[in-house]
């Protein structure tokens, strides 16, 4: 497993001279930049498919444990058995891209979306559903893994946040276009559960839209070049020198400086996560598992799984439930794009900080306003007016918060903090740890929601979000403006 995130033109001089009878753009030139940029825009195609993978299940959740007949603890584990899925396709994508190539291991993984996508739909039980949906959780945590690591190994360092933050940008207007999607054939249908085309029920039809971003996935990554330090890795240095001088800069002179990054250099093992002479893991190791697990224990997941079950809690119809969900989703896109703008000057741990904060504070109304609702007579909370505008306007700012902060930054500070005699490891380690707090958070909260109301879970996600704050403070440095061989 190759280190996934490291930058090859991180210590190239800015003014490095082209190659003799290079006809490309220098380094910096609108050229090469825009070139860069398309790059990883194929590559963050995957972070789209990502996001629309993980909120296509938002707004089928009731019509499917109809269609199943499942309780409360079967449909949880049904929508989060993609989590499970995502833990395995984050631990193994690094290993399978180093040995057969970045861009072969995307291909692959764009053919397991659209297999999931057709297979999901076409699920005749609820076992079928979830072997299904584990397909596509192995193919959005591999995409998890393979983006930034794409990104990364073709970006310049001077512009490697905000295009690593691409990623997280497409994973965002990933959840937008399904929650789009499912409002709209829900709208046509008459509801998830109704009949639409071919005399199928809505909610299969929900599930093969995905089919769509997955072919244009599988056609963007057939025109991508692979991954230059793959290649000379493999010691293809022409084909290298080739992506290079598209890139921009010189060629020759960026080979070079990836040849002696890799000089010595062993495939790392999870040995190399363990303080030499203990059996204890690396404190930073430690730092990487908590920024993971704090991502998820925060709740953010649950508005984005089950916004449309939180709202007709609430009160609402089926149809204002997923045009909240729509106004979530923009929100969350619309407060991706400060954070793009922020993260290479106001640095890492500030945006963390800042971000804990607000969503201590928005959890925590959040919590009060369904703790102190009336219930009626199905269990569900009944909130008036006031209360309603409240929980709404604070569950938005909790998104806003988070969008600017832990969103993109937890994935960013993940490819840099550690140091490159663990890197891959670290990552592997930290990316799978995420994906299984995912899964514990996803699958107990309808069950929670059952025991403690939606104001305990909640105050439990707000609780999270104040015990992040110390953590950040104490043990969290600042990587901005540090090259990766720097950590």
């Amino acid at each position: 497993m190759n280190e996934p995130v490291r930058s090859v033109g991180a210590d190239v001089p800015s003014r490095a001279l082209q190659p003799a009878g290079a006809t490309t753009a220098m380094p910096g030139t609108k050229e090469s930049s825009t070139y860069v940029i398309a790059l990883s825009a194929v590559a963050a195609l995957g972070g789209f498919l990502f996001g629309f993978d993980s909120g296509v299940i938002n707004g089928t959740v009731d019509a499917l444990a109809h269609a199943f007949g499942t309780r409360a603890a079967t449909t949880g584990f049904a929508v989060a058995s993609v989590l499970l899925g995502c833990a395995v396709g984050a631990f193994v994508a690094a290993t399978v891209a180093d040995r057969y190539g970045r861009r072969p291991t995307m291909l692959l993984n764009a053919v397991l979306f659209l297999i999931s996508a057709v297979a999901t739909g076409l699920a005749a039980s609820a076992g079928a559903f979830i072997v299904a949906r584990l397909g596509g959780g192995l193919a959005i945590g591999a995409a998890s893994v393979l983006a930034p690591m794409y990104i990364a190994e073709v970006a310049p360092s001077h512009m490697r946040g905000r295009l690593a933050s691409l990623q997280q940008m497409a994973i965002v207007c990933g959840l937008f276009a399904a929650f789009l999607s499912n409002d709209v054939i829900a709208r046509v249908a008459g509801g998830a559960s109704a009949t639409l085309w071919l005399g199928l029920p809505a909610w299969r039809w929900m599930f093969w839209m995905e089919a769509v971003p997955s072919i244009a996935f599988l056609a963007g990554v057939c025109l991508i070049p692979e991954s230059p330090r793959f290649l000379v890795a493999h010691g293809r240095l022409n084909d290298a020198r080739r992506v290079f001088a598209r890139i921009g800069g010189d060629a020759d002179a960026l080979v070079r400086q990836v040849e002696r990054s890799l000089r010595g250099e062993q495939r790392p093992r999870f040995s190399d996560l363990i303080v030499q002479g203990t059996n204890r893991l690396d404190p930073v190791v430690w730092i990487g598992i908590g920024l993971a697990v704090f991502q998820q224990l925060v709740g953010i997941n649950i508005i984005f799984y089950y916004g449309e079950v939180l709202w007709k809690a609430a009160g609402a119809t089926e149809q204002w439930a997923l045009r909240i969900n729509l106004l979530t989703g923009l929100v969350n896109i619309l407060a991706t794009i400060p954070a793009i703008a922020l993260i290479d000057r106001a640095g890492r741990k500030p945006l963390l900080l800042v971000g804990s904060a607000g969503m201590a504070v928005t959890l925590a109304v959040v919590a009060a306003v369904f703790a102190t609702a009336a219930v009626g007579p199905d269990g569900h909370p009944l909130l008036g007016h006031a209360a309603a505008v409240t929980g709404l306007a604070a569950a938005n700012l909790y998104v806003i918060a988070f969008a600017i902060s832990w969103g993109p930054v937890m994935w960013v500070l993940l490819g840099e903090m550690f140091p490159n005699r663990m890197r891959g490891a670290a990552l592997a380690l930290s990316g799978a740890t995420n994906w299984v707090a995912n899964f514990a958070i996803t699958v107990t909260f309808l069950p929670l929601q059952n025991a403690v109301g939606l104001g305990g879970a909640y105050g439990f996600y707000a609780l999270a979000a104040m015990c992040s704050l110390p953590f950040v403070w104490g043990l969290v440095r600042e990587t901005r403006g540090k090259t990766l061989e720097q950590m």
